[in-house]
């Protein structure tokens, strides 16, 4: 296995490599002179690089990359599910130089209250089934995107998905792997394969799927026809909304057809902030990502100027990026929620004076309790996830997070149309004071109530130069370790120059404050600094908690370089970019 040195890394300490049993990316990949997409399955990266050559933009390229997802990647993404896209137009010819949040993110529908699953009589009601279902957004944020800000018709757009899961695709080693987990699942509790049926003959071919074999989703292939000829309304209010009710009902869930008519994305402005000479780009609340990375990078800033004077070394470059993180996910759990139903004091939280308060706690040597992280600030007065990123010819950039949360989701399927519906709901406060199923507890201000989203760990990121020029697109999946990850190779780039496939490959960490453990990759624990010290064994000393992690967290990545657009997809999931 080649062992990457990033700058950062390299300038501190000997680098960490890519994670145990992944294919490392050749850091010499040709880049993309014009335009390109990088997705979680080369299929999906090939149907976006399709509307680019077809003369389309970066939303008509996004657009097609995630109905393809849906197909090919089913048990992270797709048409059950939600998310959160933003879009930097550079010059273009139609819509100038400006910047689009849009949020797509599921909602809780009408009859659940704040109460709905403490007075379940099933601990997994808010995980499995039809009661952890939130009213899927993908469907209406897409086509809206398409609408208000791409330039090619639905059919075109949805023709690459449609054949995708009309002939089908085959198995990768990804797909296996999680197919393989869930059937696990599935043996444990033998009633799973009677109600979730679809899910156990067509996703995981009962148990027996094996990398290679053709996965067909002609059912699916419906789904997606009647949206490319009806738009919306095929899914929100015709034979696809009949089949999702019925689903739900037949499972105990409550959602009706009311819920899917009043569905309604938000278009807003991203979150923006700067580090360094960089902007960026990112999501606002009920996304926590966009509010963790300008604090956590605001403090991180801070931590490392603390340490002028020090023996540099990985440990160190380690210890103060944990210390913000723990901040920012302390922060994230008191503070905030959809800020359509309650006060999100992102001011308070990213305020000069009170990122200076929080790192003035920062300590070179050691690290805290748990109790000492967070801004303490005021209130105002008053296996599942995919991400993709698109940069197109004219230098305008989408990047866009999905989700239908956990592994299949719901496991709960819409047999006639070939999807599995979200568990979007595990992600409120849905027992207050019990950690979800990423381990996050989570405040008052993110329970369930009709119409609310919940909060989220997804976080699609533009970063802009001083020219206000895209010089990165990036995200990523893995719950509450998308922040971490998405700051990580992104500072792989800034820091570093490291290339799109250095910043896949080098090995990652993670921490969020609660549970109290430094989460890190293999590699990690053979790294030695330049005293020959385990890096693992100097993070110990200081009060960190280390735990070895296999995996952490799939990316996807574009940068600009000297010849044209860099890209890559996460080895960790096979993930393959596209363009020309």
């Amino acid at each position: 296995m080649t062992r990457i040195r990033p700058l950062w890394r390299t300038v501190l300490a000997p680098a960490a490599a890519l994670c145990t049993g992944c294919a490392a990316i050749s850091p010499d990949a040709p880049p993309f002179p014009h335009a390109v997409v990088a997705a979680d399955h080369i299929i999906a990266s090939r149907a976006g690089a399709e509307m680019l050559r077809k003369g389309g933009n970066a939303v008509d390229a996004a657009v097609a990359t995630s109905f393809a997802l849906s197909v090919t990647r089913p048990y992270s993404c797709g048409i059950g599910g939600g998310g959160f896209m933003v879009i930097h137009f550079n010059d273009d010819p139609v819509h100038g130089t400006r910047s689009i949040a849009l949020n797509y993110r599921e909602t809780a529908p009408a009859a659940i209250g704040p109460d709905y699953f403490v007075n379940a009589d099933d601990p997994s009601a808010s995980t499995l089934g039809g009661r952890a279902v939130g009213v899927p957004g993908n469907v209406a944020g897409l086509l809206y995107a398409l609408e208000h800000f791409g330039t090619l018709d639905r059919q075109t757009v949805l023709a690459p998905a449609i054949r995708a899961a009309a002939y089908g695709f085959e198995a990768d080693e990804n797909y296996v792997s999680t197919a393989r987990s869930v059937a696990a699942r599935f043996d444990e509790h033998p009633e799973f394969k009677r109600r979730f049926a679809y899910v156990w003959t067509a996703f995981l071919h009962s148990g027996e799927i094996r990398v290679g074999d053709l996965v067909r989703l002609p059912e699916q292939a419906a789904a997606l026809r009647l949206i490319a000829e009806h738009g919306r309304e095929a899914f929100y209010d015709g034979a696809i909304a009949d089949a999702i009710v019925r689903a739900v009902h037949a499972d105990g869930g409550s959602m009706t057809h009311d819920d899917l008519r009043a569905y309604r994305i938000r278009q807003t402005q991203p979150l923006t902030f700067r580090f360094a000479s960089w902007r960026f780009l990112a999501m606002p609340p009920p996304s926590s990502g966009g509010v963790a990375m300008a604090q956590t990078l605001g403090l991180f800033t801070r931590h490392l100027a603390a340490t002028r004077g020090r023996p540099s070394s990985s440990a160190m470059f380690v210890h103060a990026l944990t210390e913000a993180l723990k901040h920012a996910f302390a922060d994230r759990a008191e503070w905030l929620g959809d800020p359509d139903f309650v006060d999100v004091p992102i001011h308070q939280l990213l305020d000069r004076a009170s990122l200076d308060a929080m790192a003035s706690s920062f300590d070179p040597a050691r690290t805290h309790e748990p109790g000492a992280y967070g801004s303490r600030a005021p209130p105002p007065d008053d296996r599942g996830t995919s991400h993709y990123c698109v940069v197109d010819a004219h230098g305008n950039a989408v990047a866009a997070t999905e989700t239908i949360n956990l592994s299949f989701g719901s496991r709960l399927p819409v047999p006639e149309f070939g999807f599995c519906l979200n568990n979007q709901l595990d992600d409120f406060t849905a027992l207050p004071g019990v950690p979800n199923a990423f381990g996050l507890t989570q405040s008052d201000r993110n329970l369930p109530a009709p119409g609310k989203r919940p909060l989220s760990s997804m976080s699609p990121t533009i970063v802009l130069d001083a020219d206000g020029r895209v010089v990165i697109v990036a995200g990523a999946a893995g719950g509450p370790t998308i922040i971490t990850s998405t700051i990580e190779i992104i500072l792989e780039v800034l820091l570093s120059d490291s290339t799109a496939a250095e910043a896949m490959n080098a090995s990652r960490f993670h921490h969020q404050w609660a549970p109290d453990v430094l989460y890190m990759e293999p590699e990690w624990f053979d790294v030695r600094d330049a005293n020959g010290v385990l890096v693992v064994d100097r993070l110990s000393a200081m009060g960190h908690r280390v735990q070895r992690r296999d995996s952490i967290a799939a990316a996807n990545l574009i940068r600009r370089s000297a010849r044209g657009w860099d890209a890559a997809g996460d080895p960790r999931k096979g993930g393959v970019p596209a363009g020309y």
